[in-house]
C-alpha cells in the first residue's frame, strides 16, 4: 500500500489543522493505521492509532483531548483533526499502516509496515 499525507501548514498557537492520509490498494480497510511525528533533533514519536474498523482509537497523552484520529474506509483515507495546537506540536507528521492487524491498534513504530512521506506542521507562538 502507498500512503500520501497532506494538510500540514503554518498555524498560530490555538489554531486547528486537519491532516489527511490517502492510501492506495484494495486492502486498506483491513489495515490498522497510525500517526507519528518527528520534531527537529528528536526521535519519531507516536501520536494516535486506529483499528481497521475505526472502532478503537488511542491517542498519546500529549495530544489527548486536542487531536482526534478517524478513518473513512470507503475513501481509503485516514484523518488527524488537530485542535488547540501548541508550538510543541511542530513536527513532520507521518501516517503508517500495518497489515494483519486483527481488531487492535498499535503504538510501536516498528510494528508498522508502510509509511507515508510526511507533512510539515508548524505552530507559531
Amino acid at each position: 500500500v502507498q500512503l500520501q499525507a497532506s494538510g500540514g501548514g503554518l498555524v498560530q498557537a490555538g489554531g486547528s489543522l486537519r491532516l489527511s492520509c490517502a492510501a492506495s490498494g484494495r486492502t486498506f480497510s483491513s489495515y490498522a493505521l497510525g500517526w507519528f511525528r518527528q520534531a527537529p533533533g528528536k526521535e519519531r514519536e507516536f501520536v494516535a492509532a486506529i483499528s481497521w474498523s475505526g472502532g478503537s482509537t488511542y491517542h498519546a497523552d500529549s495530544v489527548k483531548g486536542r487531536f482526534t484520529m478517524s478513518r473513512d474506509n470507503a475513501k481509503n483515507t485516514v484523518y488527524l483533526q488537530m485542535n488547540s495546537l501548541k508550538p510543541e506540536d511542530t513536527a513532520v507528521y507521518y501516517c503508517a499502516a500495518r497489515r494483519n492487524s486483527g481488531s487492535g491498534y498499535f503504538t510501536e513504530i516498528l510494528t508498522y509496515d508502510y509509511w507515508g512521506q510526511g507533512t510539515q506542521v508548524t505552530v507559531s507562538s
